[in-house]
């Protein structure tokens, strides 16, 4: 499913990752664990692009991801970043059902996909979905994160450092 052959990427003279061969098949769960600064972020925006490769070719279903467009790659990835990224301007609704939206899902299916992750993570849709990020913890706000990235039920999931809620 998802394919790094010899990836290289450097900043500068910094190599952060090193002719990385990694074979991730569907259905498995990889963890990458090591110090800070050792470029496991880096790898992960390398399977979304959201950072490109020095040298090397990385495949996700079989498809280069350098020959795929951007936006469509991340819209069938989902991504929880470390600060978890909410847009504060949205609802708990809104930010959740961000990617469905743009992947064109009709409002009920929607608000019904919202409802369903929240009572997943015991959070009461009727409480919580009018609410804004400022008005949650910062685990409820975490919650919400890797909510956002189940929604639009996708194959691949990346989670970067996520710490208990």
């Amino acid at each position: 499913m998802i394919q790094f052959e010899k990836i290289t990427k450097s900043f500068g003279d910094l190599v952060v990752v090193d002719k990385l061969d990694l074979h991730v098949k569907e259905g498995e769960f990889l963890v990458l664990i090591g110090p800070s600064g050792c470029g496991k972020t880096t790898t992960l925006k390398m399977i979304n692009r959201l950072v490109e490769p020095t040298s090397g070719d990385i495949f996700v279903k079989g498809k280069n991801v350098m020959e795929m467009d951007p936006v469509t790659l991340r819209r069938e990835i989902g991504y929880v970043i470390q600060q978890i990224g909410l847009f504060p301007n949205m609802t708990i609704q809104e930010n959740v059902d961000v990617v469905p939206r743009l992947l064109g899902w009709d409002k009920e299916r929607r608000i019904n996909r919202v409802r369903e992750l929240l009572s997943l993570v015991d959070m009461d849709p009727e409480l919580y979905t009018n609410r804004y990020p400022n008005e949650l913890s910062g685990g409820q706000q975490q919650r919400i994160g890797v909510l956002r990235a189940l929604a639009a039920e996708p194959s691949i999931i990346l989670m970067d450092e996520l710490r208990g809620t």
